[in-house]
């Protein structure tokens, strides 16, 4: 599934178009590679993002078939970190 998709679908973002803005401005990565929105993403893979002041790294474990409910969404992946940075002025 496609990684602006896959943010979407597991509650990350609010909307596809979000997501995509995202991997425009780089601030997606697939397993530390910088993503396009386009991009596949696969069990077991590593998506880092930024977004809401919150670097967050987690590890899909499966990918959903159809839209997620928020409170079913942690099934689908573990949060590996979550830091919150410092926006540059």
């Amino acid at each position: 599934m496609r990684i602006d998709m896959i943010l979407n679908k597991l509650c990350f973002v609010k909307s596809r178009n979000i997501a995509k803005t995202l991997c425009d401005k780089g601030m997606v990565l697939i397993n530390d590679q910088p993503a396009k929105a386009s991009n596949m993403v696969n069990e077991d893979d590593i998506i880092t993002f930024s977004i809401y002041d919150y670097r967050t790294v987690v590890k899909i474990l499966a990918i959903p078939k159809r839209n997620v409910p928020k409170k079913d969404s942690g099934e689908y992946y573990t949060i590996i970190s979550r830091d919150r940075f410092e926006k540059h002025k």
